[in-house]
């Protein structure tokens, strides 16, 4: 019988086992924290009734992937609901821009701008799944869809900068802005489209849906699969060295590379440890949770229907700011990510009272408080929102860290998305889940695909280690 030990049991520490599980294994999953989940946990951080997430918080790559097709986490009681508006940008004087599910209808709403949205992310669009299949890979496979795969690669590539050229109007090239900013990277590097082009092709797509009860429902529908399989999880149990787990057949390491060779040891060769010690993580995030009263009053309407509203105004004040975290200071305007899940699922609110998600981009372990820039800047396109304030649960970057040791330095991406990495992550290897040691792999969002509450870095580790078992 193989049997197998998963370190860590945030999304992808789940599906790891999940599919081993599956597959026949004895898994037993460990966890440092009293909860699982990492970062797909909910919970009532201000106010009694209200539903916040920890972290992850829309799920644009969820919906469709390998795993979530090979797990029916829906008869496990995930339901995915989304707003009427997958994201907004607004501008100052009631201006502002909209990012609608149907290409057609984000094009309506843009104006001069809204054939060349289309050209754009028209083909992207209606070729997504094809190229989804290829980038949730590891980079380094033959294509199944070259053509395709090229047409979002030759965008991707591109500084968001440069590619926001080919838009005229502050709205359209503020809302495509936005969208690239989640890649916590200057929009003037190489490949700091990418991230920007597959969430907003994601969303003509498939939408950025949000888990109805919180994230901590994916959570809930995949530990209930686990017990199913007979997995055991035990939390609270804190692993320093490979020695403590006895000789499995598989190790899987939900956990940031530099962690990883820590558990490994000497048993990791020195090359590949190298290599994930030089392992660069990004810049931070000081997250705020809000109880807000009746909702955030935002001056351009279609903002007040959105799940996402990226705040930071236009391109070039968002690209100055995120030119300033990158070295280090912190911005006076810095962009703010504002997540209003409760648009989608009003089951997040209690009557009139809604939680309110957000957070802003910061430099590495900025110590800090960025409450004030946070609530300056909402303010600033709602007037009136201080008013609102119920409540307010602050986390700074540490305090990130400490919610989830994988978030170093309040780097919730789990690594710098710049060129080398978003494209060989966390190394440059043929199985970049390997780490060199017999039966043991990485399978954190340092890998790839990266970043989200998809699974699929889990999945993608779980498949390497069967397949070479089996061989």
């Amino acid at each position: 019988m193989t049997d197998a030990v998963v370190v860590g049991s945030g999304p992808n520490g789940l599906a790891a086992a999940l599919t081993l599980a599956a597959a026949g294994v004895t898994v037993t999953v460990l966890e440092a924290s009293d909860t699982v989940g990492g970062g797909a946990r909910s919970g009532a951080f201000t106010l009694p009734g209200l539903v916040h997430d920890g972290c992850s918080g829309f799920h644009p790559l969820a919906v469709d992937t390998p795993f979530s097709r090979r797990f029916d986490l829906a008869a496990h009681g995930l339901t995915w609901r989304w707003a009427d508006i997958e994201y907004a940008h607004p501008l100052d004087g009631g201006r502002g821009a909209a990012a609608w599910r149907s290409v057609e209808r984000t094009a309506e709403g843009l104006g001069a701008d809204g054939r060349r949205w289309q050209r754009l992310f028209g083909p992207l669009t209606r070729g997504f799944g094809d190229i989804a299949e290829d980038f949730l890979q590891p980079m380094l496979h033959l294509p199944e869809h070259p053509v395709k795969l090229a047409r979002f690669g030759a965008y991707s590539m591109l500084p968001a900068q440069v590619l926001a050229r080919r838009w005229s109007t502050p709205e359209a090239r503020a809302l495509f802005a936005g969208v690239a900013t989640h890649a916590f990277r200057p929009l003037t590097s190489p490949g700091s489209s990418a991230i920007g082009v597959a969430l907003g092709t994601a969303a003509h797509r498939y939408g950025w849906p949000v888990a109805e009860g919180g994230s901590g429902s994916i959570t809930d529908a995949v530990m209930g699969l686990l017990a199913k399989h007979g997995v055991t999880v035990e939390t609270g149990v804190t692993v320093g060295s490979l020695d403590e787990l006895g000789s499995p057949d598989i190790v899987m390491l939900d956990v940031a590379p530099a962690a990883a060779v820590r558990i490994a040891g000497d048993r990791m060769p020195r090359r590949i440890a190298r290599a994930l010690t030089r392992y660069r993580h990004g810049p931070g995030s000081f997250k705020v949770e809000f109880a807000v009263q009746g909702g955030v009053p935002w001056t351009h309407e279609e903002s007040r229907r959105a799940g996402t509203v990226h705040v930071g105004g236009t391109l070039e004040e968002i690209a100055a700011a995120e030119k300033d975290i990158q070295h280090g200071r912190m911005p006076e305007r810095p962009f703010v990510l504002v997540g209003q899940q409760y648009v989608a699922d009003p089951t997040r609110s209690s009557g009139d009272v809604h939680p309110l998600y957000t957070y802003a981009h910061v430099p590495a372990g900025w110590t800090g408080d960025a409450t004030t820039a946070i609530e300056r800047q909402i303010e600033r396109f709602a007037p009136g929102f201080r008013d609102r304030i119920l409540a307010r649960d602050v986390w700074s970057t540490t305090a990130m860290e400490q919610h989830n040791a994988n978030y170093v330095a309040g780097d919730i991406v789990t690594g710098a998305n710049d060129p080398l990495q978003l494209v060989f992550r966390p190394r440059v290897a043929l199985d970049p889940y390997t780490v060199g040691v017999d039966g043991v792999y990485l399978c954190s969002a340092a890998t790839p695909p990266g970043a989200g509450a998809h699974g699929m870095c889990g999945y993608n580790a779980a498949r390497s280690a069967l397949q070479r078992i089996a061989s």
